[in-house]
């Protein structure tokens, strides 16, 4: 099923790309606007969407179905269609239409649901499962080191991912309130560990930036995400294996007092979420005493 996904996101992205570019094509071209306007609302929102999030990475999460730019491609489809019975409009323009349409329903309802499974380790009132990362030194880093004191712990998917970087940078504006709760923060992600001493070097925060070394720690999790990798990112040098986006919150004695395990990777928690939590649990109280 992965496999599909990895396949599926890579080819969608190319087909409404060349989608789009076509119909703004046909559009300086003089056909019919209705027609060929309407193939580029079944496309243009959502790539224009994509770019912003891939040129700024500063969103951190959408809404779980889009359901403005579903709204727009319904209507460029139907006005595809229209155009087509009313004005003998170029039938490929309703094709493109409705292919496109499709296409990005099956990217919102399907490929961005995550495929969760049944056994997680990750149970609150209790302590995580042993296993190690590796730090920007090259060291390694146990579970028990890690959660030695209180701890926000974010895995996320890598570099790459536009939505990970948005919500590393979000905790990151933090920073100092974190640290004054005393309260660890990690980021932890399988991809090249030279990815990850970049990232430690581009914030330059006395936060954690951890590799889990041929996601070693995600599978005994439980949130491994195999193949969840675009086809073709590979050749950038990641593994086509990476981990379900997870957030775990642990409290004195390494405890789990609060995780936030995400059914689609574009809906993460808030980051006043996290200190919500940390007061609830009395951390930043104990902290201000």
């Amino acid at each position: 099923m992965n496999l599909l996904k990895s396949i599926y996101i890579s080819t969608y992205m190319m087909v409404v790309m060349a989608i789009m570019s076509y119909a703004g094509w046909m559009l300086y071209q003089g056909a019919d606007p209705v027609a060929w306007g309407g193939v580029f609302l079944t496309t243009g929102p959502f790539m224009m969407m994509i770019g912003r999030l891939m040129m700024f990475m500063n969103v951190a999460r959408t809404t779980k179905r889009f359901p403005l730019i579903i709204g727009l491609a319904i209507l460029g489809a139907t006005m595809a269609i229209w155009a087509w019975s009313n004005n003998n409009a170029d039938i490929l323009a309703p094709q493109l239409a409705v292919a496109a349409l499709g296409g990005f329903l099956i990217y919102s309802y399907w490929y961005s649901t995550l495929n969760r499974r049944e056994g997680a380790r990750i149970n609150v009132g209790e302590p995580l499962p042993d296993f190690t990362l590796l730090d920007v030194n090259n060291a390694t880093v146990s579970v028990r080191q890690l959660t030695d004191r209180p701890a926000i712990l974010i895995f996320y998917r890598g570099n790459w991912c536009p939505l990970c970087m948005a919500q590393i940078k979000e905790i990151i504006k933090q920073y100092e309130e974190i640290k004054n709760l005393g309260v660890r923060v990690a980021f932890i992600s399988r991809q090249p560990h030279d990815n990850t001493i970049a990232l430690a070097k581009k914030f330059g925060v006395a936060f954690d930036f951890l590799t889990d070394k041929d996601g070693q720690a995600a599978r005994i999790l439980g949130i491994e995400n195999p193949n969840g990798l675009p086809m073709g990112m590979q050749m950038m040098g990641y593994d086509s294996e990476t981990v379900l986006p997870t957030v775990i919150i642990t409290g004195e004695g390494g405890k789990v007092i609060w995780s936030h395990e995400t059914d689609n990777y574009r809906v993460r928690p808030e980051p006043d979420v996290y200190l919500d939590v940390l007061r609830r649990s009395g951390i930043a109280e104990n902290a201000a005493a």
